[in-house]
């Protein structure tokens, strides 16, 4: 089964959090993992601005293990339907293409099909 894991779960794997574990099943699983190429974006953005530029490009390499996802028209197209954050919306319709489960902690995926949610709060499901 394909994968593709959102933002949010790469983030919490390179930080080795407490959350880590639960992603690290889809990110280690490199021949069934997908990375849409707005992921490499916005992960390596956000390192890049706490870590500096090596540790961005690092993750840059790191993240690249799986099947990379170039971003087109039409995957721009699908993903306009859905009621989600731009960068959201282009990740969901990623996984959607592929017939892949998102892997992720994002609240607004969590009643979305092909969704493996891990709740923030696990008491409050959000």
């Amino acid at each position: 089964m394909a994968n593709v894991v959102d933002s949010s779960g790469w983030l919490e794997y390179f930080t080795d959090s407490g959350r880590a574990s639960l992603f690290a099943p889809a990110i280690e699983d490199a021949e069934n993992l997908m990375i849409p190429v707005i992921t490499i974006y916005e992960v390596c953005k956000k390192v890049l601005r706490e870590r500096g530029e090596n540790d961005a490009l690092q993750i840059a390499s790191m993240m690249q293990t799986g099947q990379v996802i170039d971003l087109d028209s039409a995957l721009a197209l699908e993903a306009m339907r859905y009621p989600l954050p731009m960068a959201d919306s282009l990740i969901y319709a990623t996984a959607m293409r592929h017939g892949a489960t998102l892997w992720t902690q994002d609240e607004h995926f969590k009643d979305l099909p092909q969704v493996r949610f891990f709740p923030k709060n696990p008491a409050t499901g959000a």
